[in-house]
């Protein structure tokens, strides 16, 4: 796919399918070869001039990716010269990266978790919310990110690969337990019915979490096995990938009950109720880019009419 050339061999026979040329023990050889010569050279061209090796990475990092995933030989050795880049456009092989995140991106299980994102820019306050807990995110935005994903996690021992939208920041790698909320059983009861009644969708799962509560009011994720398994099946996962993607997008709206607005929430009365609970849930919507259409259109003009 990178390199383009002509390979003589007297051994080949021509007038055959592409499948029996597949299958040819002169052709995995041959395969065999070049990839590793490419792996050698690859790793020359990292020790030599690892500034000028970065700065190609955007062009051959699709290759050398998809050459780790295909080939497990060409893993081996492209572990070494083999670059992860953050949203900070700094690369780092994979020993470099462990040796960056594992003494604050260990959970409390021991897991090292890396952080990423595929679209730096959509999920900014995402992105914003991890790095103020001084943690890194990595950019994975090539189109076989997703394999490479579950490679690394089957590959590098004990860690787990979370997208950054997947759970609140303070949930995302969980060191201890949380402490809990001081609300009542039936403060809670009345708070989830509140928010379950404004939102009315089934797709949306409300939980009260015991968040800072500088945190927004309402957050909006995806749990990531049910996002990965909808990713792999957009691109042609069959099985029970198949059936995940045909599954309706199911959200968890995470409640921060130690935000200013759920002690307003509880005071208020039944219609004001309803608007800030609407209001708090339409802005993590728009936070996610999920607010379209008369969503959106009711949430401007609410807006104005507070201005």
């Amino acid at each position: 796919m990178l390199l383009h050339g002509v390979i003589d061999s007297p051994d080949i026979p021509l007038n055959v399918s592409r499948s029996f040329l597949q299958a040819d023990c002169n052709v995995k050889k041959i395969n065999s070869y070049i990839s590793r010569k490419v792996a050698d050279k690859l790793s020359e061209l990292f020790k030599k001039d690892r500034k000028g090796y970065e700065e190609k990475w955007s062009d051959i990092g699709l290759f050398v990716k998809y050459g780790a995933i295909s080939d497990e030989k060409f893993y081996d050795k492209a572990k070494d010269f083999l670059l992860l880049t953050n949203t900070a456009n700094e690369h780092f092989t994979l020993e470099e990266y462990n040796a960056k995140v594992k003494d604050f991106q260990t959970d409390k299980d021991g897991n090292i978790i890396y952080l990423y994102t595929a679209d730096a820019e959509h999920h900014h306050s995402f992105v914003q919310a991890a790095q103020k807990k001084n943690y890194d995110v990595l950019l994975m935005n090539s189109p076989i990110d997703t394999h490479f994903i579950q490679h690394l996690e089957m590959k590098l021992e004990k860690t787990r690969m979370k997208r950054v939208d997947a759970d609140v920041a303070d949930k995302l790698i969980v060191k201890e337990d949380a402490p809990q909320h001081q609300l009542s059983e039936e403060e809670r009861t009345k708070v989830k019915a509140i928010f379950e009644k404004a939102i009315s969708n089934s797709n949306m799962q409300v939980e009260l979490e015991s968040l800072p509560a500088e945190t927004m009011p309402v957050t909006i994720t995806m749990e990531e096995w049910m996002r990965r398994m909808k990713d792999m099946s957009k691109l042609g996962g069959g099985g029970m990938m198949g059936f995940y993607g045909n599954m309706p997008d199911t959200y968890k709206v995470a409640v921060n009950a130690n935000h200013k607005i759920i002690s307003k929430l509880l005071t208020a009365d039944e219609a004001q109720q309803t608007i800030i609970a609407k209001q708090a849930f339409d802005l993590a919507l728009l936070a996610q880019g999920m607010l379209k259409g008369a969503d959106l259109t009711a949430f401007v003009e609410r807006n104005v009419e507070v201005i």
